[in-house]
């Protein structure tokens, strides 16, 4: 038992040690850029955006789609750098579940449809970068550290 349990459990998480800031870089980076873009997108296709908006019912349209689209942009660009992670990654969190009711709801039929959204998967990571914030290389870490020695 203690042959397997090293193997299969305290190995691999002793290896995966040496590496841990690498997950939520990885994560932050990859839905960073892609909400940075979409973002950015929409900040420069907001009569279309807003058209968009309307159609799904989302209310205040006029308001809700440079919102919306300064949050994926500024939240996308603050989780490539890791500076306010938590907040960036709840807000976005919080973005997806009001696409996947306004958007999506009509089409969803099962579980299995509901998790196959990528705004699904999305939600996740976000929610996931939001409890447990941006990892070791990232600013919050830095700007972390650089409190508690000043304190």
């Amino acid at each position: 038992m203690n042959f397997l349990m090293n193997l299969l459990i305290l190995g691999p998480k002793k290896i995966a040690s040496y590496v841990e800031w690498a997950g939520p870089l990885i994560a932050r980076i990859v839905v960073g850029y892609t909400f940075m873009l979409t973002g950015w997108g929409k900040l420069t296709n907001l009569p279309l955006v807003v058209e968009n908006f309307k159609s799904w019912g989302i209310p205040f349209p006029e308001f809700m789609t440079p919102f919306v689209a300064s949050w994926e942009f500024f939240g996308g660009l603050g989780l490539i750098l890791g500076l306010m992670t938590r907040i960036c990654g709840g807000a976005l969190a919080i973005v997806m579940v009001v696409a996947i009711v306004s958007a999506k709801l009509s089409d969803i039929d099962s579980l299995e449809t509901l998790l196959g959204f990528e705004e699904a998967t999305y939600f996740a990571i976000f929610t996931w970068l939001a409890i447990s914030g941006a990892g070791k290389a990232s600013i919050d870490c830095l700007l972390e550290r650089l409190y508690s020695k000043s304190n």
